[in-house]
């Protein structure tokens, strides 16, 4: 049997994805080495979408490990881990930003860095209720770098958050696969949720 790759797992603070990402992680745990990493927001807030210790506690139930919630604990992994591809999911519009930008003051956004001066593939599947306006310009930054690529992304919900855009949680795992591959999964940009054909 052929040893699983090594993917970064690593969560933003977008909480009303996070049903999504968990089903969605499930699956890929059965493909992959899957090594935990969680911005700060993300590991020390309790929201109406559950308590932050109950994330925590799901992620290392599903991957088996110790999850990463600190810049200094964020970098190290990049060089020694190795890791054949990193997933930012869900990826904040505030996250967007520091990668566009280059920004390292987030766990999420050092691992990012430490993780693609590996020449690896960065996967980032957003969720942010400013994609079509403030977050615009960072995806268009960072859809151009070498080794970004994007979860197939839409309009959540168009009549209420017109400028709101999130990643379809059930292509995580071809998009990862194509990435490996060197690949953006196409189409990049799907129907709003409600008019699919």
């Amino acid at each position: 049997m052929a040893e699983k790759k090594k993917l970064g797992l690593a969560l933003c603070g977008s909480y009303c994805t996070y049903d999504k990402l968990f089903a969605a992680a499930e699956s890929l745990a059965e493909r992959y080495e899957l090594y935990p990493i969680m911005s700060e927001t993300a590991a020390e807030t309790d929201t109406r979408f559950g308590a932050a210790a109950v994330h925590i506690r799901r992620l290392m139930e599903l991957t088996g490990r110790r999850v990463v919630t600190t810049i200094a604990e964020a970098e190290p992994p990049g060089p020694a881990l190795g890791l054949d591809a990193l997933l930012v999911a869900p990826c904040t519009g505030a996250t967007l930003a520091r990668l566009a930008r280059g920004m390292t003051d987030s766990a999420v956004a050092m691992a990012a860095k430490a993780h693609l001066r590996n020449d690896r593939p960065l996967v980032i599947a957003f969720s942010t209720n400013d994609a079509l306006s403030g977050s615009a310009e960072n995806i268009a930054r960072l859809l151009c770098r070498k080794n970004v690529y994007f979860v197939p992304f839409r309009q959540d919900d168009p009549v209420r958050k017109p400028f709101s855009m999130q990643a379809d949680f059930s292509l995580l795992a071809p998009t990862v696969e194509a990435a490996l591959k060197g690949s953006q999964l196409q189409p990049l940009v799907l129907r709003p949720l409600g008019t699919e054909a």
